[in-house]
């Protein structure tokens, strides 16, 4: 009986075993997946989890760049948030296998409060202009005369509106993304950069190794606003009250230095490269291999291009660009010609801040008619009055234009122009508004309002001179509150004493709380004194005191810079400070002594005795002296000039000296610097870690020093 029992009991299991095995046969029968991602559940392997969250990053990849750089999407937009979304889901749950490059890592927080300054690893320079055929033509003879030939190969680029930037990569994840800066520092901008979607995270090592490019190397290009998104956002920014932008180019510069990497990635802007470097020195023998080889690794590369040795169809090229400028997604204001070889490029070299191998073609201004409302005058930083014609809006090449410059009463005068007047305005080199003639015909009669030049400053009433053998006229009042507004906003600019965060809005504001009545009362500010300003946190605060702090160690070329006097420019200082070595010698100086600084005349010398014999300009050199402000720098003089003639390139790091010290000894013996090794090159400097410039220069058998064989050299 218990046997009949027990075997009625196994029938049973497998019987309902059976139904529970063909039920599940039968669901398997008729699911599907519906994506290629498998379903998982707590109980799923870890690996299995990185596999899926890896396929679904890989096809983001892919859709990615069929939409932002082949414009070609496969998917829709409904589609491909529904892959991010599920990635979302899958990093959320596993945070663990977040990853910097991963496409959910694009968008993040606030950087932190101003930005890294970084050297680049080779400078990047501007670019000379040509603005017509002649000097076309006159530029391209230079260049076959240079390099001993009858025919030179270009490659021609549309030359975009934008911001140069610099991105490193290493292992084939991006590290880095740098501005342009001053050419030779820039500032590290890579939570920004992450929010392009043109812009490769990371790039696998199948793909750089069908490219050819190694997988650290370094592309560079142009940041740009498409004219799409810059609209849309100037239509928001009207909705929300706020001031339309001027055009894409300043968007874009001023987007990709923004603190919100969040608020960035509304901008939607856009990259494409144009140069693939490997620790400063170019990969490729010819620049149409780089771009070619940039194409292939992923990057966004303009199409518009040709490579040619015709200068004919070089020509017909630009030609071809300007007609279809207005019918490009982006803003271009010329093309580019570059030698198309690497070594012809290192042979030609360099001017002072420009490549003798490529130059920029610049289109002609664009201009428009328009009516002259009114005329008002600007007060600047050194008490100079400019006038300012105020114009009825107009569209000018996508920006709207709504002021020109007048620059001084002869202007006028020559201009013969009237308040009223219809005049027509061009964008000098497409940036500067200015006003080129009167137009008088039916359809545009002329205005009846004569503009007389003030007697008196506009802003604070004092007396407006214009001195014997000057077009302008200029307030003598050194208490004007407009002379303090340009002049502190001198004072903080970047290639001056460099306060980064002491901006136009900052200025005013501690000129209006009446804490700062001169320029040196910017080293009196306080926490408190910021704190108690509009939109001004903590944060912000320690920032802006500690961009003050670190002014103080800035050389003495820069403070020379910093006073504003009459003529002296950025070089003008260098040669003082340089020359002199300290601010005492320069304020005590006769014409004859400052005469004898290189490019220093007469007016020059007369304009710097005429600041300093101002006892209020004494009074503002020893309070910045009581700051901390550096008034002594070492003195270069020209002695003997053993490398008179001489190039030489530094690479490496060396024991004692920095790269800037021994370039100033360099310079100081009349040797000249030089970035890339050539044939040209006389000696290379080399330290540790010297890289691929030392391989070069051994095969080109250039002579290779030391730190203590440069100095002996100098000796």
């Amino acid at each position: 009986m218990v046997t009949l029992r027990l075997e009625a009991l196994i029938v049973c299991f497998f019987c309902i075993v059976s139904k529970r095995l063909i039920g599940l046969l039968l669901a398997a029968a008729v699911w599907r997946p519906k994506s290629k991602v498998r379903l998982y559940n707590r109980g799923m392997s870890k690996p299995a989890v990185e596999n899926d969250v890896e396929e679904l990053r890989e096809q983001i990849r892919h859709h990615e760049y069929r939409y932002y750089v082949l414009d070609d999407p496969e998917i829709s937009d409904q589609e491909f948030d529904g892959l991010m979304n599920r990635l979302k889901s899958l990093e959320a749950k596993h945070p663990q296998l977040v990853t910097p490059d991963s496409p959910t890592q694009r968008v993040g927080g606030k950087a932190a409060e101003g930005f890294a300054k970084v050297p680049h690893s080779r400078p990047m320079l501007s670019l000379d202009n040509a603005y017509n055929e002649e000097e076309l033509r006159a530029w391209d003879q230079r260049v076959r005369d240079l390099a001993n030939r009858e025919r030179i190969e270009y490659v021609c680029e549309y030359k975009l509106d934008g911001m140069s930037l610099a991105l490193w990569y290493e292992g084939g994840a991006l590290l880095r993304g740098i501005t342009r800066g001053d050419g030779t520092i820039g500032e590290d901008v890579t939570p920004n950069v992450r929010t392009m979607r043109s812009v490769p995270l990371t790039i696998g090592a199948a793909t750089l190794k069908k490219a050819n490019v190694p997988e650290s190397f370094e592309a560079r290009g142009e940041v740009v606003m498409p004219i799409a998104a810059f609209q849309a956002w100037n239509e928001q920014r009207e909705q929300e009250g706020l001031q339309r932008a001027a055009n894409p180019r300043n968007a874009a510069a001023g987007s990709i230095r923004m603190v919100d990497a969040r608020e960035v990635a509304k901008r939607r802007l856009d990259y494409y490269a144009y140069f693939v470097l490997r620790a400063g020195d170019w990969i490729f023998p010819t620049h149409s291999e780089s771009l070619d080889a940039l194409e292939a690794a992923g990057f966004k590369v303009n199409p518009h291009r040709i490579l040619t040795d015709d200068l004919e169809k070089a020509l017909r090229f630009i030609r071809d660009a300007e007609a279809k400028r207005d019918h490009l997604p982006y803003e271009i204001d010329g093309v580019v010609l570059k030698v198309n070889e690497v070594k012809l490029q290192d042979r030609l070299g360099f001017t002072g801040k420009a490549p003798r191998w490529a130059i920029a073609y610049k289109f002609v201004a664009r201009a428009a008619i328009t009516q002259l409302e009114d005329i008002t005058v600007q007060v600047g930083r050194t008490g100079k009055l400019t006038p300012l014609a105020m114009l009825t809006p107009v569209l000018i090449g996508g920006t709207t234009v709504k002021r020109a410059t007048l620059h001084n009463a002869d202007e006028i005068a020559r201009l013969g122009v009237r308040i009223g007047d219809y005049v027509q305005v061009e964008r000098g080199g497409d940036v500067i508004p200015k006003i080129v003639k009167v137009v008088e015909d039916a359809k545009h009669p002329r205005g009846n309002r004569e503009f007389a030049f003030p007697g008196h400053c506009p802003e604070c009433g004092g007396l407006a001179v214009r001195a014997d053998g000057e077009v302008d006229h200029r307030c003598v009042n050194a208490a004007c509150p407009a002379k303090l507004r340009e002049s502190l906003l001198h004072f903080v600019s970047r290639g001056v004493m460099n306060i980064d965060g002491m901006g136009e809005s900052l200025v005013q504001q501690v000129i209006d709380s009446g804490k700062v009545r001169g320029i040196a009362d910017i080293y009196d500010i306080t926490r408190d004194d910021l704190l108690r300003l509009d939109r001004i946190g903590e944060k912000t605060a320690q920032n802006v005191l500690a961009q003050i702090a670190r002014s103080k160690q800035l050389p003495l070329e820069r403070v020379v810079l910093a006073l504003g006097i009459h003529f002296v420019g950025e070089r003008t200082a260098q040669l003082l400070a340089r020359h002199f070595g300290s601010m005492e010698l320069i304020e005590n100086s006769t014409d004859e002594q400052l005469q004898e600084v290189e490019e220093v005349g007469p007016r020059v010398s007369e304009a710097i005795r005429e600041f300093f014999s101002e006892e209020k300009n004494h009074e503002l050199v020893g309070r910045l002296r009581s700051a901390g402000l550096r008034m002594t720098q070492e003195v270069i003089r020209k002695g003997p000039q053993p490398l008179a003639g001489k190039t030489l390139v530094i690479t490496g790091t060396l024991p004692n000296l920095t790269r800037d010290q021994a370039k100033k000894k360099i310079e100081a013996a009349g040797g000249k610097v030089s970035g890339s090794v050539s044939k040209k090159t006389d000696y290379l400097v080399a330290g540790e870690e010297a890289g691929s410039k030392l391989d070069k220069a051994n095969a080109l058998r250039v002579a290779v020093l030391d730190e203590a064989g440069l100095l002996g050299l100098l000796q």
